[in-house]
């Protein structure tokens, strides 16, 4: 066997095992159907409705922390169509308004769209996951870039919401997104104990 030969196939072996990888060993490789019956149901007209406190990190894609941010959010529905108003105050003390419509189907299936969004982003709800794709335009000043993500959120016992997004252009990772998502209420109630306990 020639070395070039030998190099081809040592190519091609190390391109079967990181598409491997990414199929069954990633956060890519998450399904819906993985997360059936593993814990509270998330029900988006009950805990993504009223006010709520979003704060998190976008990570560069060396994995450092490129942003900060604290969001607010009010989620509203009408029926099975929802609407999520945000706004996002960055570390760099810029401010962006944005805004889901969210549209359950049967299944657990959701559609949704907003300004930003090109086309429409598609997912579903299994269990206490709900797991949403679609492509996102960046804003000029983010160099207008067209993203795929997918977003995954996680419902947990106690009501707060745990979000992962990646973000890829050309399927390399570019950027990830890890926030937290809580009622307003919530977070009130845990400050009036904090305060009771300092008195």
């Amino acid at each position: 066997m020639t070395p070039l030969l030998s190099a081809f196939l040592g190519a091609l072996i190390v391109i079967a095992l990181l598409a491997l990888r990414s199929r069954f060993a990633s956060f890519q490789a998450q399904a819906p159907e993985d997360y059936s019956g593993k814990g509270p149901a998330f029900d988006l007209r009950q805990h993504l409705s009223g006010p709520l406190l979003c704060e998190g990190v976008i990570f560069g894609p060396t994995g450092r922390v490129a942003s900060r941010f604290v969001a607010d959010m009010q989620g509203t529905w009408d029926g099975t169509t929802g609407t999520l108003a945000e706004v996002f105050r960055y570390d760099s003390g810029s401010v962006q308004h944005r805004a889901w419509t969210l549209a359950l189907g049967p299944g657990g299936t959701i559609s949704a769209t907003a300004a930003d969004v090109v086309g429409q982003g598609t997912g579903r709800v299994e269990g206490p996951s709900v797991m949403l794709r679609y492509r996102i335009r960046l804003t000029p000043e983010a160099g207008g870039h067209v993203l795929d993500v997918t977003d995954w959120m996680y419902l947990m016992e106690n009501g707060t919401i745990m979000n992962r997004s990646q973000f890829r252009k050309f399927g390399i990772k570019v950027a990830e997104l890890v926030a937290t998502m809580r009622p307003v209420a919530q977070v009130q109630s845990r400050e009036a104990r904090a305060d009771m306990a300092a008195e």
